[in-house]
């Protein structure tokens, strides 16, 4: 009779417990996928007209000061962006209201300008900051709130970048290296799905791209996708490492950050005249396209590191995946025939690859490929995720990313990306 009493009293608690987060997903989703689909929308709106309107990047010093002035009169002094939110899920670090607005106003102004910066930070943040602010609402415990935080992270990326599944994983993953919040996952799962179809039904098209030249499954082919991935696994530290010391640098030497945001919008307007192109200039996901399709130029990777550092490091906003997925598709595209490797699907070896490099995230960036790209080569992407995940070492976007597990053993070693 007891024992009768104990599984029915175990079953309500699973039951409640899960409508509790499908009525959340519910919220969240909504109120997220909502807001992350007017995000997005604008961005390609500011985008396309800065396109038509060639004058506006000379506006981007100008966009630079207005940032620092609007942080400053927000009362942030030191913007952490998406490593506050990742710090918020793992500690007692509050995520604020302000930042929805803050990250959503600034990314929007640095796409306007020319910026060399991506949208999933962004969406991360916004995701991240009215979830938690949702959760307060809700009267939730401090653990519940990390939940809810990691749900509207999935429902703001998936509502971007239309890849529910990606979103999903990611929200979950990239916390912590090494073990996943499995918890999350009926929350983040749905949020994800959620946000991903009120993108679609107010019109957003997902990101989804069609690649050629995908070899049957060999010997050969893999050893070169292994060697593909090697290099993409470096070229991910060298972004990280740029990126970084590029912020740094830039702070330590301009101690004002009006000053320093002027200073890199008249550095990127200087170097898109020196390039002599305006491909860098933004997230360029015509570029990733091109790449796809099998063009890219040589030294195209290179520039868009160089932008992105001088971009985020000066102090104007944005995300890095997006630059992130520039670098390795172009890379991939012309690294790739040199190694025997079609250029189109070289260039997917080499974004996918280059992703989880950079965020360490290797069952994110298996159902990115395929999200991406569908199932067709999956096992040259997974083999392609695996070698980036362990070759690139102790590195990553995001400083306050914890390696709980090391990548070389079954070792619990809890130290920081980077450290």
């Amino acid at each position: 009779m007891e024992a009768a009493k104990h599984f029915i009293k175990r079953c309500g608690v699973y039951i409640l417990t899960f409508l509790k987060w499908i009525a959340v997903a519910c919220v969240v989703g909504t109120v997220i996928g909502f807001v992350g689909t007017v995000f997005a929308v604008l961005i390609g709106f500011f985008t396309g007209l800065r396109a038509d309107n060639p004058w506006i990047l000379f506006t981007l010093p100008v966009i630079g000061v207005a940032i620092a002035l609007l942080y400053r009169a927000m009362g942030v002094k030191e913007d952490e962006g998406t490593n506050l939110v990742l710090m918020s899920i793992r500690t007692h670090k509050k995520v604020p209201l302000n930042m929805a607005f803050l990250i959503f106003t600034t990314t929007v102004l640095t796409h306007l300008g020319g910026g060399s910066a991506g949208r999933e930070g962004a969406a991360l943040q916004l995701g991240g900051s009215l979830a938690a602010f949702l959760g307060k609402i809700f009267k939730f415990e401090e653990k519940d709130v990390h939940v809810t935080t990691m749900c509207g992270m999935s429902a703001a990326f998936a509502a971007v970048f239309g890849m529910p599944l990606t979103a999903a994983v990611f929200s979950i993953e990239v916390i912590s290296i090494g073990i996943m919040h499995y918890s999350a996952i009926v929350p983040c799962v749905f949020a994800s799905i959620i946000g991903f179809n009120i993108s679609r039904g107010l019109g957003l098209a997902p990101e989804n791209f069609a690649i050629s030249g995908v070899p049957e499954l060999g010997i050969k082919k893999l050893a070169l996708v292994v060697v593909l991935a090697l290099l993409c696994a470096l070229l991910s530290i060298i972004m990280c490492q740029v990126v970084k010391k590029t912020g740094w640098l830039s702070r330590k030497l301009i101690k004002v950050p009006e000053l320093r945001a002027a200073v890199g919008g008249v550095l990127i307007i200087a170097l898109t005249f020196i390039v002599g192109s305006r491909d860098y200039n933004g997230g360029g996901m015509h570029i990733v396209m091109a790449a796809l399709e099998g063009n890219a130029f040589a030294g195209a990777f290179v520039l868009k590191i160089i932008f992105t550092a001088i971009t985020l490091g000066f102090g104007f906003k944005g995300g890095e995946i997006v630059p992130a997925f520039f670098i390795g598709s172009t890379f991939g595209c012309v690294v790739g025939p040199l190694l025997g490797l079609d250029p189109s699907f070289a260039a997917g070896i080499g974004l996918v690859a280059m992703f989880c490099g950079v965020t360490n995230c290797p069952l994110t960036s298996i159902l990115l490929s395929i999200e991406l790209f569908g199932s067709q080569g999956v096992l040259y992407f997974a083999a392609a995720v695996a070698v980036s995940y362990m070759m690139s070492g102790h590195f990553g976007l995001y400083s306050n990313q914890k390696l709980i597990y090391s990548k070389l053993k079954a070792e619990y070693i809890d130290r920081e990306v980077g450290t």
